[in-house]
């Protein structure tokens, strides 16, 4: 019988020849992701780390992204205790105020590669999947565990099978699908699962497969992983990562899945997720004209070149509708550089949006847009609940780039197809 990838990259890490689903297994992983969070998981060990210091300096990652720059004294001292501990124990792997959403960061700089085993201090970590890792959250006590051991236990999760079939066709995006794939399944429906995408995903870009597996979480998945190919290969080769630095892990084609879910893409339409649920998923059609007050795009779900492209491409010329707030996120400062040069962010700000510093502010609440009582934003972010952007009393509705970007303009929700024709 064979396995699939999470058993066979498990069995790997755990030197085992053989794991099952729901054994628990301990394993070394390769990078331990932390973002500001890393002040409150050092001060659980702080006098532990006095006697025994950091198992491994090169394992952490550590990227200052939610609350940049810094909006009180409270987030300001603890970034700086977090800059002292970097330098304290010399990490290699440190990216300040700026660089951009700990996500893309991990990918962009080529730490995240096939093969690997990534965990990290955010729910979202399982976006590495986008290059075929196996990666996954921990909570915070967990993380501080890793950093003076260099080990931690996971259960072997059973898995689940998304089987991509046909095409997809513009403005219809890897978010429509991801969506109406999480309106499948349910916002529990892979609770503690390692989701396999396979089938026709030679028509998606890296930049897509991340917004996908970006969402795994948000059906309780313990990872997303699409297949190492050709086009992977390529987007590491422009990271100027070789192929003798991983070696891809996958499925068997015997291996025994929890369940399958086959994909028809062709019939996929724009989809928004209304509130207060990611799995309360309905066509753009169905909330066509429900009147918006903020309008986000970016993002570590939609915050890439491609993602700024398509909604700078529907935005060029016209005006953001004198309604709407149209906030910009670039995920990196390597983003924001490259859609500088390409003339998006000067349509943007031509059309009236506000363009913000690479970070994640917005998203959960904590700075730079948040909402009030009774507000509405359609945004390109990944989480759609009461109170996720800073205010109970305010809805959040979920879509793509392009669904954002037309809908910006007309101050409603707005099927993108009435501004780009399939």
């Amino acid at each position: 019988m064979g396995h699939t990838f999470a058993e066979k990259l498990l069995a790997h890490y755990a030197k085992k020849n053989d794991v099952v689903p729901g054994e628990i297994v301990t394993v070394h992983p390769d990078h331990l992701l932390m973002h500001d969070n890393a002040a409150p998981i050092v001060k659980k060990i702080t006098a532990d780390l006095d006697v025994y210091g950091i198992c491994d300096p090169s394992m952490p990652i550590i990227v200052l992204d939610h609350v940049i720059p810094a909006a009180d004294e409270k987030t300001a001292a603890n970034h700086q205790l977090i800059r002292g501990f970097v330098k304290k124990y010399n990490l290699p792997y440190f990216y300040d105020v700026g660089e951009g959403v700990c996500h893309q960061i991990v990918v962009e700089k080529g730490l995240a590669l096939p093969g690997k085993l990534l965990l990290g201090s955010d729910s979202h970590t399982c976006s590495y999947g986008a290059v075929g890792a196996f990666s996954t959250g921990i909570d915070r006590t967990e993380a501080a565990a890793l950093l003076l051991t260099g080990e931690t236990w996971l259960k072997v999760p059973k898995s689940i099978r998304i089987i991509l079939l046909g095409s997809i066709h513009s403005p219809v995006s890897a978010k429509d699908v991801v969506l109406w794939v999480i309106g499948q399944i349910g916002a529990s429906g892979a609770d503690y699962y390692s989701v396999e995408y396979q089938g026709d995903v030679a028509q998606f870009s890296i930049d897509d497969r991340f917004t996908i597996a970006n969402m795994g979480v948000e059906m309780g998945a313990k990872n997303a992983v699409f297949p190492v190919d050709k086009v992977t290969t390529k987007y590491l080769q422009s990271l100027r990562v070789a192929s003798t630095q991983y070696t891809a892990v996958s499925a068997d084609p015997d291996a025994v899945y929890a369940s399958t879910l086959n994909v028809p893409l062709d019939e996929i339409p724009p989809m928004v997720a209304v509130p207060h649920h990611v799995d309360n998923v309905k066509p753009v059609a169905e909330v066509a004209g429900i009147h918006l007050h903020q309008c986000l795009l970016g993002t570590c779900t939609n915050g890439r070149v491609s993602d700024l492209k398509v909604a700078a491409k529907i935005l060029k010329g016209k005006t953001v509708h004198r309604d709407i707030r149209l906030l910009v996120l670039p995920a990196s400062r390597q983003v924001y550089l490259d859609a500088l040069k390409e003339g998006y962010i000067d349509i943007f700000l031509k059309a009236g949006g506000v363009v913000l510093p690479p970070g994640c502010g917005p998203c959960l609440g904590a700075h730079q847009g948040v909402l009030a009582p009774g507000e509405r934003c359609l945004s390109t972010s990944n989480r759609n609940f009461k109170g996720r952007m800073g205010c109970k009393d305010a809805e959040i509705y979920l879509a793509s780039p392009a669904t954002v970007a037309a809908s910006a303009i007309h101050g409603v929700i707005t099927d993108p197809r009435s501004e780009v024709k399939p």
